[in-house]
C-alpha cells in the first residue's frame, strides 16, 4: 500500500546520506520533499503541516547537529514522529459484563461482513467464543455470506431474516449469546454508499439497544482521503472507539492510515491484509512506520511464521536440516506451509531491504511458480522424493508429463535442490553453522 511513498522517502534519505554535515537549508530542502511525498500519498494537509513542523524543530536542534551521522539521525526523527502520528498499538478493550459487544460500522463495500469473520477468528484463537450477528438486512446475500463464513470457522451466527428491525436483531443476538455461553458478540451492521441520516439514526438505535464496548469503523484504504472524511462523519454521530483499515494489500496510496488517527483522535486497531479470514494484523504503529520507511517488518514476519508452522513440525525440520537429511518430501511440506503465510511479494516486503525486489514480483506469477514446483514434486513417487540418485530419463519424462511441466524445468528443480542439500551438509559439519543460521532468521 505504501509503495510510492516508501520509494520517494528512500530516495530522499539516500541523497541525505551523501552529506556529511547538515545545514538548516539542507534540512528545509529535505523536508520540502518529504512534505510533497506525504501529500501525494493522500495524507491530510493539516497532518502533514504539523508533522513537518515537529520534524524540523528536532532536525535543526542539537540532537542532529551534534550527531556523528546527521542523516541517520533525521531518519530516526522521521520514524519517531510517524509513530507519534499513528498512535498507540491496537488492542480491544473487552471490559465490563459478559458478553462483550463489538459493533462494526462503515460504508457499503468496505468489507464489514468479511471483517466480522476475521475478527471472530482472531478472538477464537485468543481463547474467546464469539457469536456473529447478521444485522445487515438491506444488502442482498449479506446474511447468507455471514452464515457461510460462520460454518467455515465453526462459529455460531445469529440471524432473523430481513423483516425484523436491526436494533431488535442485535438485541436478540446478545440474548442468544448469553444463552449459548458466548463471551463476545460481533455485530455486522448495514452500510450505505454514502453517509445519510437514516443510516446514522439506525446505528444510534442499535448502539442504545446493546451498549457495545467497542464501536469499530471498517474503512477502505483504497478510498484514500475520503476514508478520513468518512471516519470523522461516523465518529461525530456514533462515537467510534477504534478503526480497522482494510484492503491495505491493495494499490492504495496509504495516506489514510497516517491521517485517520491524527484527524479523528481514534486509534487504529487492526489492518486487513487480504480477503481470507486469516488476513488480519494487529496494528503496531512502530512496525507500520518502519514499513513506510522501507525498513521491512521482521516481527510481523515472525508472528506469521509462528501462526502457520506447527512447533513439533518446526523442531523436526530443524533436526533434519542439522543432520542434512532434508529431502523433497520435506521440501514439499515446507513449500505448502510457506504458501499459507501469504503471497511471496508480501513476505519479501516484510524483510529489511527486500521491498524493491517485492515490487518487481507479481503475486500471480509467484503463485503459479509455486504450483508448478508443487505439481512436479507431487508427480514423484515417495521413493523418488527421498532418493535423487534413482532419477533417469524415463522417470523424468513421466514426472514432467504428469505435472504439465518440461524435463528442463524438472532438471532445474533437481539441480537447485541438490545445491541446497550440499549447502546444508556443509553447515551441518560446522560446529556453530546451524545455530548461526537460525540466529540470522530469528
Amino acid at each position: 500500500m505504501f509503495e510510492n511513498l516508501t520509494n520517494k522517502l528512500q530516495a530522499v534519505f539516500q541523497r541525505l546520506g551523501k552529506r556529511g554535515i547538515l545545514r538548516e537549508s539542507d534540512v528545509d530542502e529535505v523536508l520540502r520533499e518529504i512534505r510533497l511525498a506525504l501529500l501525494e500519498a493522500d495524507v491530510h494537509y493539516k497532518v502533514v503541516k504539523d508533522f513537518i513542523a515537529r520534524v524540523r524543530e528536532r532536525a535543526i536542534g542539537a540532537e542532529v547537529t551534534k550527531s556523528l551521522s546527521p542523516a541517520q539521525q533525521v531518519i530516526k526523527i522521521v520514524h519517531q514522529e510517524l509513530v507519534n502520528v499513528l498512535g498507540e498499538a491496537g488492542r480491544l478493550e473487552l471490559k465490563g459484563p459478559v458478553p462483550y459487544v463489538i459493533m462494526l460500522v462503515g460504508l457499503q463495500g468496505a468489507g464489514k461482513t468479511t471483517m466480522a469473520a476475521k475478527l471472530a477468528r482472531h478472538l477464537k484463537q485468543g481463547g474467546h467464543l464469539p457469536l456473529m450477528v447478521a444485522g445487515d438486512i438491506y444488502r442482498p446475500a449479506a446474511i447468507t455470506q455471514l452464515e457461510v463464513l460462520g460454518r467455515q470457522l465453526e462459529l455460531p451466527v445469529y440471524s432473523a431474516g430481513q423483516q425484523t428491525p436491526p436494533p431488535q436483531i442485535c438485541a436478540d443476538g446478545v440474548r442468544e449469546a448469553r444463552r449459548r455461553g458466548c463471551d463476545v458478540v460481533i455485530l455486522d451492521t448495514a452500510g450505505r454508499l454514502q453517509i445519510d441520516q437514516e443510516m446514522m439514526a439506525e446505528l444510534e438505535a442499535v448502539k442504545r439497544a446493546v451498549q457495545p464496548v467497542e464501536t469499530l469503523l471498517v474503512a477502505d484504504a483504497m478510498t484514500g482521503q475520503e476514508a478520513v472524511n468518512v471516519a470523522v462523519g461516523f465518529h461525530q454521530r456514533v462515537g467510534l472507539t477504534g478503526l480497522i483499515l482494510c484492503k491495505v494489500d491493495g494499490d492504495a496510496r496509504g495516506g489514510a492510515a497516517i491521517s485517520m488517527r491524527a484527524v479523528t483522535g481514534v486509534p487504529i486497531k487492526f489492518l486487513g491484509t487480504g480477503e481470507k479470514t486469516d488476513a488480519l494484523e494487529i496494528f503496531h504503529p512502530d512496525r507500520l512506520a518502519t514499513r513506510i520507511l522501507g525498513m521491512g517488518d521482521v516481527l510481523t514476519l515472525i508472528e506469521r511464521a509462528e501462526a502457520t508452522f506447527d512447533q513439533e513440525q518446526a523442531e523436526r525440520m530443524e533436526r533434519k536440516l542439522r543432520e542434512a537429511s532434508f529431502d523433497l518430501e520435506d521440501f514439499l511440506e515446507q513449500l505448502q506451509q510457506v504458501r499459507k503465510m501469504g503471497p511471496l511479494s508480501q513476505l519479501l516486503d516484510l524483510m529489511p531491504g527486500m521491498g524493491r525486489l517485492a515490487q518487481d514480483i507479481s503475486p500471480e506469477v509467484t503463485d503459479r511458480q509455486f504450483k508448478r514446483i508443487e505439481a512436479m514434486v507431487l508427480s514423484m513417487t515417495p521413493e523418488e522424493r527421498r532418493n535423487l540418485r534413482i532419477f533417469d530419463a524415463s522417470r523424468k519424462k513421466r514426472i514432467a508429463r504428469g505435472s504439465g511441466t518440461t524435463v528442463q524445468e524438472l532438471n532445474t528443480l533437481l539441480k537447485q535442490f541438490q545445491q541446497m542439500q550440499r549447502m546444508m551438509k556443509q553447515l551441518g559439519k560446522q560446529k556453530k553453522g546451524m545455530r548461526g543460521l537460525m540466529r540470522m532468521f530469528g
